[in-house]
């Protein structure tokens, strides 16, 4: 039986852009490794390792584990053709694994141990360095567990007991050192993504994730950075962000889902890949957060404008809009704080 029978016989090549495997490509004297990110009916991690002129491949739902305090399920999957160490692209719907598929990382690998139920490997990749045990627990369930200590021993994962900071009513500030942002209406949250895990946070802390699926798709935009977000739920009025919340079921949440979409506006980012942002400067958090180019058909990330409030004030009251938000460029973010360095400016 060819290893790659159950690989091919899960595939349709003339529909699929994947390689069939017919044609090997030139061999090296490294082992070779590819993780690729698999946006597919689930966001997924495809990890693969080249071993007797195949790829050894496990899909991980929650990325590669950065610290040795936590395991990752891994599941195993046939095995892959050498030629997928390349493979990025679309697969078309209606194909097994439809979905798109990028290369998040790659490199080589010293193999220390490979074992029909367990596989400890070295890896030398652009993001992923270190020493990692693979090893079998159930069916084709396996775990990924770092051996040694993290890169960045201060790193962290994102915090879930963060609370907004909540600007006051003001008048109109006027200098350069003042951004202005339209002043979104709807139900304050924090949005928590880490690999293949994405909540959403009401201002009390409250888990609201299940009333709003539409939004929690901002993971696959976001993908592996261990992001959190401050921002606010938009779902046309109050009444439909209520009706939201109160859903039972999921049969409910998707009719609501589909006739009154919801929308999650970032405006702050308090948190990127293990560290705190809280002590940086607005401007600095706000070029973070414009980094991660959030723009999707449930999420968006609307400029904000510097100085000149007079000249806004002017021309949101023209757009119908009923208020701005002022925030000094210099504003830390205070968690839970009410703070001055925010204003609430009414336009008409």
């Amino acid at each position: 039986m060819s290893p790659l029978e159950e690989y091919r016989a899960k595939r349709n090549f003339r529909s699929t852009p994947e390689p069939s495997g017919r044609r090997r490509p030139e061999k090296t004297d490294e082992c070779r490794f590819v993780i690729q990110q698999h946006s597919a009916t689930r966001l997924h991690w495809d990890l693969r390792l080249e071993r007797d002129g195949v790829l050894a491949s496990w899909a991980l739902p929650r990325g590669v584990p950065w610290s040795p305090k936590e395991n990752h399920l891994a599941v195993r999957t046939e095995d892959h053709p050498l030629e997928y160490l390349d493979f990025h692209g679309e697969i078309p719907e209606g194909s097994y694994g439809a979905g798109s598929m990028t290369i998040w990382d790659a490199g080589t690998y010293e193999a220390e141990e490979w074992e029909d139920r367990k596989v400890v490997v070295t890896f030398d990749g652009e993001r992923t360095q270190g020493k990692y045990a693979l090893f079998a627990t159930r069916g084709k369930d396996w775990m990924i567990h770092r051996m040694d200590p993290p890169e960045d021993p201060s790193h962290t994962p994102p915090p879930r007991d963060l609370r907004p900071m909540v600007a006051t009513s003001g008048a109109l500030p006027k200098g350069r050192n003042w951004a202005f942002e339209v002043c979104w209406r709807g139900t304050r949250a924090l949005v928590v993504n880490e690999p293949g895990l994405t909540e959403i946070r009401d201002g009390e802390g409250n888990d609201i994730s299940a009333a709003f699926p539409e939004i929690r798709r901002i993971g696959r935009a976001i993908g592996s950075r261990e992001v959190v977000l401050d921002g606010v739920v938009t779902a046309g009025d109050a009444d439909s962000i209520g009706r939201r919340l109160a859903a039972k079921s999921d049969s409910t949440v998707r009719r609501l889902a589909r006739d009154h979409p919801a929308s999650f506006v970032a405006f702050d980012i308090l948190w990127l890949d293990g560290r705190s942002l809280c002590d940086e400067r607005w401007d600095t958090r706000r070029d973070c957060l414009d980094d991660l180019a959030l723009a999707g058909d449930a999420w968006s990330a609307p400029a904000a404008h510097i100085g000149d409030g007079a000249a806004m004030k002017e021309a949101a009251t023209g757009q119908g809009i009923d208020a701005l938000v002022a925030k000094k460029t210099a504003s830390r973010y205070h968690p839970g704080a009410t703070t001055d360095d925010w204003r609430e400016i009414p336009t008409r």
